[in-house]
C-alpha cells in the first residue's frame, strides 16, 4: 500500500460540496415488545442532494423502511419510539415538528411512495377521489380544478384516457398502472423530495423498467431529490446518483453508483454484488448468495454487525463497531478491513 492511500485511508470524511435538502443525524429508533426490544436503526447519518436519486439498499431487515418512515414520523408509537437523532430539511427538524406541522410537510413537501400499490389504495373509493384529497388539501384548489390537475397526474404517469380513468376504482387497474396511480398521489402536492419505499417489488420485470425509466423523467420535470429504498442492486444500478448500503439499522458503505460497483469497499457490499447475475455466466453456474444469516438486533451493536458472516473478519472486528471512514473521495466504508489492500487497517 502507498502513502498516498495510506492517507486516504485516514482522511476525515469528505464535506459535501452540493445543495443538501435533507439530512439526518445519528438516528435510532427501536421496536417494543412484550417480551424484548429490538433495535431497528442504530445511529444512521447521511444526506440528500437537491435533485439526486439517493439508493438505499440491504437485506430484508436492514433498516432501510424503518430509517425513512422514522423520519416521516409514519411509525406507529407504539410499538416504536425514535429514541435520539436530527432529521433537518430546509432549516426545520422534522423529529421534533409539532404533529400538526409534520403533516403538512408529508404529501406536500414530502411524498411517500409505499411498496404495495393494492394496500396504498383504499379499494372502495375511485382513483379520482383518491388523487384529488390531497390535490384540495395541499393545494386548496376547488373540486373542479382539483378534477382537472388530478387528470393531469395521471396523465403525467402515463395512465391512457384519464378523464375516464378517475371514476374507476383500484382493482379495475393492473399492478403497474396501480403503481402508477400511487406515484400520482405522493406527487399531488408537487413535493421537493419523494421517498420510495420498494415501488416496484411486486412487479414485473417489463413493468419495473417501465417505473424506472418514469421516475427518471419525473425528476427530470419536477426537479425532485428522491430516495429510493430497494433490495435490488440491479435496479439500483439503473436510477441513482449516490447509493448507501445499509446492513444491521447501519449504514455500512455510501458512494456515487459508478464508484460502488466497480470497487466496492465493505465485505457486505461485495456479497451482495455477487449475488447479481452475470451476463458471461454459463448454465452450470450456481448463483451465489450471502452465507449466514442476519442479526435478530435485539441488542444495541457494539461490534461489527456483520462480522458473524464476514470472511475477512478479525479481533478488533468482535469487540469495537467500525465508523463510517473516508476511503477515497466521496467514498466511505464502515470497516476495519483494508479493503483491496487485504490486511486489517490500524488505527483510524
Amino acid at each position: 500500500m502507498t502513502g498516498e492511500d495510506a492517507d486516504t485511508l485516514e482522511a476525515p470524511v469528505q464535506a459535501k460540496t452540493s445543495e443538501v435538502v435533507l439530512e439526518a443525524f445519528d438516528l435510532q429508533t427501536v421496536f417494543w415488545s412484550r417480551k424484548t426490544k429490538v433495535y431497528a436503526v442504530n445511529g444512521v447519518s447521511f444526506h440528500l442532494n437537491r435533485g439526486e436519486i439517493l439508493g438505499v439498499v440491504g437485506e430484508s431487515g436492514s433498516g432501510k423502511s424503518a430509517t425513512m418512515m422514522s423520519l416521516m414520523r409514519l411509525l406507529p408509537t407504539p410499538p416504536a419510539e425514535i429514541v435520539s437523532g436530527r432529521a433537518h430539511f430546509e432549516g426545520r427538524d422534522l423529529l421534533s415538528l409539532a404533529p400538526s406541522e409534520i403533516q403538512r410537510i408529508r404529501g406536500r413537501e414530502i411524498g411517500v411512495v409505499f411498496q404495495d400499490p393494492m394496500t396504498s389504495l383504499n379499494p372502495v373509493l375511485t382513483v379520482g377521489y383518491q388523487l384529488m384529497e390531497p390535490i384540495r388539501k395541499h393545494l386548496g384548489l376547488s373540486r373542479s380544478d382539483a378534477r382537472k390537475r388530478a387528470a393531469e397526474l395521471l396523465a403525467m404517469v402515463g395512465i391512457p384516457s384519464p378523464q375516464d380513468r378517475m371514476n374507476d376504482y383500484p382493482h379495475q387497474f393492473s399492478g403497474g398502472m396501480r403503481q402508477r396511480v400511487v406515484i400520482a398521489i405522493a406527487l399531488a402536492g408537487e413535493p421537493k423530495v419523494l421517498i420510495a419505499d420498494e415501488p416496484t417489488t411486486a412487479l414485473d420485470v417489463t413493468i419495473q423498467a417501465q417505473i424506472l425509466e418514469l421516475v427518471k423523467k419525473l425528476r427530470q420535470e419536477m426537479s425532485m431529490s428522491i430516495i429510493w429504498i430497494t433490495h435490488d442492486l440491479g435496479v439500483v444500478a439503473g436510477i441513482a446518483d449516490r447509493v448507501m448500503v445499509m446492513y444491521g439499522g447501519l449504514v455500512v458503505e455510501c458512494a456515487a453508483v459508478g464508484d460502488l460497483y466497480a470497487n466496492p469497499r465493505h465485505p457486505y457490499t461485495r456479497a451482495l454484488l455477487e449475488t447479481l447475475p452475470r451476463a458471461d455466466m454459463t448454465g452450470r453456474e450456481r448463483l451465489k448468495s450471502v452465507r449466514g444469516q442476519p442479526p435478530h438486533l435485539t441488542a444495541f451493536p457494539t461490534s461489527c454487525p456483520f462480522a458473524p458472516r464476514c470472511p475477512h473478519v478479525f479481533d478488533r472486528c468482535l469487540v469495537e463497531k467500525p465508523p463510517l471512514i473516508r476511503v477515497r473521495d466521496g467514498h466511505e466504508a464502515a470497516c476495519w478491513w483494508g479493503g483491496t489492500e487485504q490486511r486489517p487497517r490500524g488505527d483510524v
